[in-house]
C-alpha cells in the first residue's frame, strides 16, 4: 500500500469522531431517551450545558439539566425533583403530536408537558441559554424549561408573576426545601420561610416599610430579570450586580438550601464556582435556619453556628433544620 495512503488512512481514523461519541442537542418526534444509557443526553450547541438523566441517589434519578463545564455537574433545572425514577427501563419520550412524557420502569407516566400540536413535525432542542424548548415546525414554543425553574435562574430567563424558586431539602437531599423566592401579594420580590409548622417572610425585612428597603409596590408587572453580564433587575426596584460584572462568563443566580439566594460565576479553568452577590451577609437573618429551641450565630471568620437553648439537645444530627428538643422529659408532679 502506498505510504501517503496509509498515513491518511490512520490520519481519519484518530481525527473522525465514531457515531457513538456523537454529540446532539436536539431530540426528533418519536425519539428517547434512556436512563440505562448514560450517553443519552443533549448537549448544547456551546456545549456549556447538558439535559438528560441525573443520579440523585442510589438507583434514583431526575430529568435534568447542568452545566457541563464544572467541576462536577451543577443541576441548574429538575423535572420530578420531588419523583426521582429508578435506573431501570425509564424514560423520556417525545411522542408523535407533541407530549413530552417521563416515564418509571413500570411505564407510570411521572411527569409530562401540557402540549399538543397539529403540525407535521415537533423537536426538543437544548439552546445555548440552558433553555430547553419544545418547538413546532410552525416555529411555535410549545413548552420551555425556563417558564418553570426549580431553584435556579439564568441569564436572560424571565422571572414573573408564575415562577417560583424553591430551595433543596439538604446536601443529599435534591427534594423541595422550606425556602421560596416570589413575588408577593404586594408585587414584592420576597423570601419565604414554609417549615413544617410556621411559615413567615424574612425578605424584605418583615418589620420595615418597603420603601424604607428602597422597593416599591406600585409596579403590579412582577418581572425580574439577570443579564448576561451579571447585572439583575426587579420591577418592585430591587437590583444587584455580580462582583466579576461583564460578558463572557456563565452565571447563575440559586436560592440555596440555606434559605440565601446567591449569584455564582464559574471558572472555566477549574471548573469552580466563585459567589459574587447574596442576598444576605449574616445568614442569621433567615427564618429556620436552625430550627426551633436553637440560637443561631455567626462571625466573620467561623461562619454560622447553630446551638441548642439550656436544656435541649439537637433532634437530628445531620439537619439542623429539625432544631433542638429537651433533654429530658419533664418531672411528674405526683412524684
Amino acid at each position: 500500500m502506498d505510504i501517503s495512503l496509509s498515513f491518511f488512512l490512520i490520519f481519519s481514523m484518530l481525527v473522525i469522531p465514531s457515531s457513538s461519541t456523537t454529540t446532539r442537542s436536539t431530540l426528533n418526534s418519536r425519539s428517547s431517551l434512556s436512563v440505562e444509557k448514560p450517553n443519552d443526553i443533549l448537549i448544547s450547541p456551546n456545549g456549556v450545558f447538558a439535559a438528560g438523566f441525573h443520579p440523585v441517589g442510589d438507583n434514583a434519578f431526575v430529568l435534568a439539566i447542568w452545566f457541563a463545564k464544572s467541576s462536577s455537574p451543577t443541576v441548574v433545572w429538575t423535572a420530578n425533583r420531588d419523583q426521582p425514577v429508578n435506573g431501570k427501563a425509564s424514560k423520556l419520550s417525545l411522542l408523535k403530536y407533541g407530549n413530552l412524557i417521563l416515564t418509571d420502569g413500570g411505564q407510570n407516566t411521572i411527569w409530562s408537558t401540557p402540549t399538543t400540536t397539529s403540525a407535521a413535525m415537533v423537536q426538543l432542542a437544548l439552546l445555548n441559554t440552558g433553555n430547553l424548548v419544545l418547538n413546532s415546525s410552525k416555529s411555535s414554543i410549545l413548552w420551555q424549561s425556563f417558564d418553570s425553574p426549580t431553584d435556579t435562574l439564568l441569564p436572560l430567563q424571565m422571572f414573573t408573576r408564575y415562577t417560583t424558586l424553591v430551595s433543596s431539602r439538604s446536601q443529599t437531599n435534591q427534594s423541595s426545601g422550606f425556602y421560596k423566592l416570589f413575588f408577593d401579594n404586594n408585587n414584592l420580590l420576597s423570601l419565604l420561610y414554609n417549615g413544617p409548622k410556621v411559615s413567615s417572610i424574612y425578605w424584605p425585612d418583615p418589620w420595615r416599610m418597603p420603601w424604607d428597603s428602597g422597593r416599591t409596590t406600585f409596579n403590579s408587572s412582577k418581572i425580574a430579570i439577570l443579564d448576561t453580564s451579571g447585572y439583575f433587575v426587579s420591577s418592585d426596584f430591587v437590583k444587584f450586580k455580580s462582583a466579576d460584572l461583564g460578558l463572557g462568563i456563565q452565571r447563575r443566580l440559586t436560592l440555596d438550601l440555606d434559605g440565601n439566594p446567591r449569584l455564582y460565576s464559574l471558572d472555566e479553568k477549574t471548573g469552580n464556582w466563585t459567589v459574587t452577590w447574596q442576598a444576605m451577609v449574616d445568614p442569621c437573618r433567615v427564618h429556620g435556619i436552625c430550627g426551633p429551641n436553637s440560637i443561631c450565630s455567626y462571625g466573620s471568620g467561623s461562619g454560622r453556628g447553630c446551638s441548642c437553648l439550656p436544656g435541649h439537645k439537637i433532634k437530628n444530627e445531620s439537619d439542623w433544620s429539625y432544631g433542638c428538643e429537651l433533654e429530658h422529659n419533664l418531672p411528674d408532679n405526683d412524684q
